[in-house]
């Protein structure tokens, strides 16, 4: 062969191979169906005796076999079954947030003022459970005030500026009620004061339950808060004097009107009456006079200048009480409450319930670590040098028809100067045993009672703590003592 017809066929083959690689992606995919279903196994030839002739037949050549087609094993389909729905992405779905179940405390508190002339208090600790348990009983004592008297294995410390609170350590047998007792200091006629008490475990760090009583003396009404205002700006003093003053300009403008009226007809009479000549008698009719032209009575220049003036001073007197009353009303101390939030914002002090939108919250206690107490072995954040941690006891009671999911975000810490914190949410988690509060909503109509932790700088304490059920939520403001 020569060899330029060699190079001609080789470069035909080669050809020809390229076109066959570029027509591969071009071809059908194979069926499921039909990937699905085993290839039956291939029937081998059985040789067979040569049949004798004179001549030898020459055997085939060898035919290379197909190249293997890889096939993923799959399970054969039954006979009855529907067409497979396309598959789920490989993407798992978040799901969805549902209340977690909070076990029942085994200790429950609650506390009682009796109607004494100093405030006294009783708080009832029950074990509900099986078991024994160790518990510490804090009741914190109103800002300036101090106890005269204590139950049995209480002790009286400071927990931090000028708050003072009792403590109880105390070991509860099975399905008990202990009772324990303080008495404070008479304090001004008329004055409310709110203890809460708290039972915690016993290294006092997680609570197991609060609550809070106020007590009031005895046969002594709540005091009622007037508004010391000036007399002019009351709203009855200044509608007296409106209706009064009206009064008079009704009377004034009916005399001018009946003076003016009087004096038309004096002068209508004179003009009509005759003089000498009329005393003479005629036969002959008189000629007719023709009747003065009466003009139309509008009221004197004076009198409507004067009504405008009346008029016009009382609405400005009324537009500037209102004004000031609603600038009198400004609190310069609050956070803005209006517009884009829900509701109206709500301020007490510690151990008070105050309710906003959607929960109802009552701090219990506010303690805060030594100066520069705040490491990252709490479980918390990074922290500086001269920071600390500060750990709010709050009650949250869902008080809607509908599971409330809040943020640990909004809950926040503001310290002196205007500055605020949000809640350390690694240092909350480990305070609760490892449980994100924050990632479960609140049920409808249940309550919880919490430890919330803030890491602060500096040495000052925390003035306000500020809890909110949602992002557009007004929220409550607590004073802290």
């Amino acid at each position: 062969m020569p060899a330029s017809t060699r190079h001609h066929r080789a470069l035909a083959v080669f050809v020809h191979c390229l076109g066959i690689l570029a027509a591969v992606p071009a071809l059908p995919a194979v069926a499921p169906e039909a990937a699905a279903v085993p290839r039956p196994p291939a029937v081998t030839p059985q040789p067979t005796a040569p049949t004798p002739g004179p001549t030898a037949v020459t055997p085939p050549a060898p035919v290379s076999p197909p190249p293997a087609v890889a096939v993923v094993a799959r399970p054969p389909a039954a006979a009855s079954a529907e067409p497979t729905p396309p598959s789920a992405p490989p993407a798992m779905a978040p799901p969805s947030r549902t209340p977690a179940s909070v076990p029942a405390p085994p200790v429950t508190v609650a506390v009682a003022p009796e109607s004494s002339p100093a405030p006294r208090y009783r708080i009832h600790v029950r074990n509900v459970g099986d078991s024994p348990v160790d518990t510490t009983v804090r009741q914190e004592l109103p800002s300036g005030s101090s106890p005269t008297s204590i139950s049995d294995g209480g002790r009286s410390t400071r927990s931090g500026g000028s708050a003072t609170e009792v403590t109880w350590r105390l070991r509860l047998p099975a399905h008990s009620t202990t009772t324990l007792g303080t008495a404070l200091a008479a304090t001004a006629p008329g004055q409310a004061l709110t203890a809460p008490a708290c039972a915690f475990t016993s290294d006092g760090s997680r609570p197991y339950d609060c609550a809070s009583a106020t007590w009031q003396a005895a046969g002594t009404p709540a005091a009622e808060v007037t508004d010391a205002q000036p007399l002019w700006r009351q709203t009855p003093v200044l509608l007296a004097g409106l209706a009064v003053l009206l009064l008079l300009l009704g009377a004034a403008l009916f005399w001018v009107w009946r003076r003016r009226r009087g004096r038309r007809v004096t002068a209508a009479a004179l003009s009509s009456g005759g003089g000498s000549d009329d005393r003479r008698g005629t036969i002959y009719p008189r000629p007719a006079t023709p009747s003065p032209v009466r003009r139309r009575r509008t009221p004197p220049v004076a009198l409507l200048v004067g009504a405008a003036v009346v008029v016009l001073a009382a609405v400005v007197g009324t537009a500037g009480w209102t004004a000031t009353r609603r600038v009198s009303e400004i609190d310069t101390q609050k956070q803005p409450t209006s517009g884009a939030w829900m509701g109206t914002g709500v301020s007490g002090p510690v151990g008070v319930p105050l309710r906003e939108s959607a929960f109802e919250f009552t701090v219990y206690r506010m303690s805060c670590g030594a100066h520069g107490s705040a490491g990252a072995a709490d479980g918390g954040t990074a922290a500086p040098a001269s920071g600390r941690r500060c750990q709010a006891t709050v009650g949250v009671r869902n008080v809607t028809g509908d599971q409330q999911p809040w943020h640990g975000q909004m809950q926040r810490v503001y310290l002196p100067g205007g500055r605020w914190v949000s809640t350390d949410e690694p240092a909350t988690r480990a305070a609760n045993l490892g449980r994100d509060v924050f990632a479960n909503p609140v049920a409808a109509g249940s309550r919880v009672v919490l430890p919330l932790v803030f890491t602060v700088d500096g040495r000052d304490p925390p003035r306000q703590l500020e809890l909110r059920s949602g992002v557009f939520s007004a929220g409550v403001r607590v004073q802290m003592p």
